[in-house]
């Protein structure tokens, strides 16, 4: 069975025998003592509180938070997106890292009984047991290790999610050209969606920059098992050393020229098509047809140092 362009059918590609941006320097960040990502705005532990209720509203409303549902909060801070889901979520698990700052939430959610204040590093906690939703508006200068944190293990119990932060990176997560090998392993599970801009004008302190509110859904139908992740990621970080680069010279090493030549067809992409520009379904039916069609010995296996960030 193959996942082809538009929707999945069973495909016959081979008969049997044949054969970001780079702009800043990494650095490490005070709040976590972790390395940032390239990227990343310079924004200490990036504290910048939302004041607009109407937007605080808005998140909760937009994940469609209910009395059944764990919300993890990344980030709570004063507090105001916290006594929000307080009053909509089933349990609400919200994680500060300032003392002072879990000073305040315990007091402003001491009347909610289903809230708990979560005292410790957003990513040295473990990701709940059960399922969950996501909720948060998360400090910038942290937000790739958060969504990394998130979504590099898709057998977790994430369902959904709305996380509002740093524009410049929500527009990267969201964009149609892929250029990032994990942005494309996180939506062959979960959908990412830019949903609208948010002026700085609605923070205090306000940031440098304008921010964004994210939606993260997981596929009722994922392009492939969960299991198939490590192998997936080989993959792509092998095609997609030259993003503008054509599907033939990106996947030559893997595929034979008469593999490569079905495969376009079955994914309706041109000898000029870059291997960039395919679309996660796509990006199903080349996966699958390497695991069906070429030999394991010639699969692209994760480098070392991706390896590491991953486990």
């Amino acid at each position: 069975m193959f996942f082809c362009a538009k929707k999945i059918i069973p495909c016959n590609l081979f008969a049997p025998g044949k054969g970001w941006d780079a702009t800043m320097t990494k650095k490490t960040h005070k709040y976590s003592s972790k390395k940032l990502s390239r990227g990343e705005p310079p924004n200490f532990s990036g504290q910048h509180f939302m004041h607009n209720k109407k937007l605080l509203t808005e998140m909760v409303h937009k994940a469609k938070v209910g009395k059944s549902d764990t919300v993890l909060e990344l980030g709570a801070g004063k507090g105001a997106l916290t006594t929000v889901l307080g009053e909509k979520a089933g349990k609400v698990l919200a994680v500060e890292y300032d003392a002072q700052l879990v000073g305040i939430l315990k007091q402003k959610t001491a009347e909610y009984q289903n809230t708990k204040i979560i005292h410790q590093d957003i990513l040295s906690l473990r990701l709940p047991k059960e399922k969950f939703v996501v909720v948060s508006n998360i400090p910038y200068a942290i937000t790739t290790p958060i969504m990394k944190w998130l979504l590099h293990h898709p057998a977790t119990g994430l369902q959904r999610g709305v996380i509002v932060m740093e524009k410049g990176a929500a527009r990267r997560f969201t964009a149609k050209t892929v250029k990032n090998v994990d942005v494309l392993a996180w939506r062959m599970w979960f959908d990412i969606r830019y949903v609208k801009g948010i002026s700085r004008d609605n923070f205090s302190p306000p940031p440098s920059v304008d921010s964004a509110m994210v939606y993260i859904n997981r596929k009722k139908a994922p392009m492939l098992p969960t299991k198939d992740y490590a192998a997936f990621l080989g993959l792509v970080e092998y095609a997609l050393k030259e993003p503008r680069a054509s599907i033939d010279t990106a996947l030559r090493g893997i595929f034979t020229s008469p593999q490569l030549k079905r495969l376009k067809q079955a994914i309706g992409a041109s000898a000029e098509t870059p291997i960039g520009m395919l679309a996660e379904n796509q990006w199903g039916v080349v996966f699958n047809s390497m695991t069906q069609y070429v030999q394991r010995s010639l699969w692209p296996r994760i480098t070392k140092s991706r390896r590491r960030r991953w486990r």
